[in-house]
């Protein structure tokens, strides 16, 4: 993961890339590593307000 930004529909969205591939994955679908990196509470907390 590269980054976070908001997407043109309003989504909050992480931005990913391997190798020469890039893409967008929204926040509510990205799947944490085990252990979670640091910074994944702010990520758990939004999932939990967006319900």
């Amino acid at each position: 993961m590269h980054g976070v930004d908001l997407a043109p529909d309003g989504r909050i969205v992480a931005l990913c890339s391997r190798g020469r591939v890039r893409q967008l994955i929204g926040i509510l679908e990205l799947p944490l590593p085990s252990p979670a990196p640091e910074g994944a509470e702010w990520i758990e907390a939004y999932r939990h307000w967006a319900g």
